[in-house]
């Protein structure tokens, strides 16, 4: 295959503990002690900086849940995390998950204020409402806030942590400690946002960052999920299992972007894939099953049961799942369950066969071949029209982001598909975008 010159890949490395494979920690090839050593992290991001990637993600759960005897669970709060990260890189992007669901604006915009500075700015959010009953335990609810609800605190949050953002101008700090002047106090500005679920006055306690905001990220597929990315997100993170699927899903929305004042080229969408990498198609596949040896039945069950929202305990494993809800009527992650339930029926799966597809990325795609196959197929998405880039998701780290950055990403490379070099040196930057202009305009101070 041949690549178009013009337009380039962008490539997030999703970082998930020893592996995103459920079995990864068991797997021969990690070392389950790692989970707990920042100092593994830290060399996944030296890792994914050394090919050039536009940055790594963190997802985040504020809860435990019933996983925790057959599961490595997501141990860090991610924020922290990347600021220990940030101080050990130079380029490469950094994005953490935090939910508007169980968050403060305030809070929640200082601390990525804070992580834009420390990584001079290299700081994303990937928004999420959150959608488990676990969670919500922890946060004073009995149950899940209504969906619809969820996305509409959301769009209150989002307006209240960006109007903070905003309330240093770039210019705001002065310090000329000759005229003992800090800052310029015309050029710092109250918000006084007062809505129907938050009162905030503002402004912030830590200055404007470099990119004047940390770069937007969305993840839900959900009609209010798409709404809610076409207006607000520069980077969608999303599962399909087929080119069909993905294409379709894009142009969905792409579609959606004129009538939030919004051109296509200010949204990246990036499909997840697990690609197992070995030296032959068939040693790929292999490895493959290996880890799905290694899955446990029940731990799986439960998590099927969670995403489909009926309790599986007890249902044979070789029989296909009992009829399923409409996607109305679930509350919690609708994109998901109606991924999984798509999946389930679209190939006619029994629940055995189900859980081994849904072992290494909860209903991403999985991709099992060599490093000029997945490259082939990557490149493929990505001039149908399916993809701005893709979310590399390794069933288990280090080894599987070694392999797909020393073999893969070169033949991107060469391909004229992904950079060979940084050209800019926020992660903005690395998404095409601008820094984002303050909202205010003042005349400077006047000593």
């Amino acid at each position: 295959m041949t690549a178009q010159p013009t337009r380039q890949m962008h490539l997030n490395a999703f970082l998930m503990g020893v592996g995103h494979h459920e079995a990864a920690w068991r797997h021969p090839s990690t070392d389950e002690r790692r989970l707990l050593d920042v100092r593994h992290y830290q060399e996944l991001a030296r890792i994914a900086e050394r090919g050039k990637l536009d940055s790594i993600f963190f997802a985040d759960n504020v809860a435990v849940g019933p996983r925790v005897q057959r599961h490595a669970l997501a141990t860090f709060e991610p924020v922290t995390l990347l600021s220990a990260i940030a101080v050990v890189t130079e380029r490469i992007g950094l994005i953490s998950t935090a939910s508007t669901s169980y968050n403060e604006p305030y809070n929640l915009a200082r601390e990525f204020a804070s992580l834009d500075h420390i990584s001079n700015g290299r700081a994303g959010w990937n928004i999420v409402t959150s959608g488990t009953e676990a969670e919500a335990r922890n946060f004073g609810h009995e149950s899940i806030p209504e969906h619809a609800r969820r996305y509409e605190r959301a769009g209150e949050f989002l307006d209240v942590v960006t109007a903070l953002w905003d309330s240093w101008e770039s210019d705001a700090l002065v310090l000329d400690p000759a005229e003992g002047v800090f800052a310029d106090p015309a050029r710092v500005h109250d918000i006084d946002h007062v809505g129907e679920r938050f009162r905030v006055h503002g402004p912030l306690n830590t200055p404007r960052g470099p990119q004047g905001r940390p770069l937007l990220v969305q993840a839900g597929s959900s009609e209010s999920g798409k709404e809610f990315a076409a207006a607000h997100a520069e980077a969608v993170f999303t599962a399909q299992r087929s080119i069909e699927e993905a294409v379709q899903f894009y142009w969905d929305l792409k579609g959606r972007l004129e009538r939030h004042g919004r051109t296509p080229d200010q949204v990246a969408v990036l499909p997840g894939v697990v690609p197992y990498l070995a030296e032959t198609e068939s040693a790929a596949i292999a490895l493959e099953r290996e880890f799905t040896d290694l899955i446990s039945a029940d731990h799986a069950l439960g998590q099927l049961s969670r995403m489909v929202g009926i309790d599986l305990t007890g249902h044979p494993l070789d029989e296909p799942l009992p009829p399923l809800p409409d996607e109305s009527e679930i509350e919690g992650a609708k994109s998901r369950f109606t991924l999984v339930k798509s999946l389930a029926q679209g190939e006619e799966l029994t629940v055995r066969e189900l859980i081994g597809k849904l072992g290494g990325g909860r209903g991403h795609r999985s991709f099992a071949g060599t490093p000029e196959q997945l490259a082939d197929n990557l490149e493929q998405w990505f001039l149908a029209g399916a993809a701005d880039g893709f979310n590399i998701m390794p069933p288990s780290l280090p080894g599987g982001l070694d392999l797909f950055v020393d073999h893969v990403v070169p033949i991107l490379q060469d391909r004229g598909l992904f950079r060979r070099e940084y050209t800019a040196d926020t992660l903005r930057g690395h998404y095409g975008l601008d820094p984002v202009p303050t909202r205010h305009r003042t005349e400077a101070l006047t000593r």
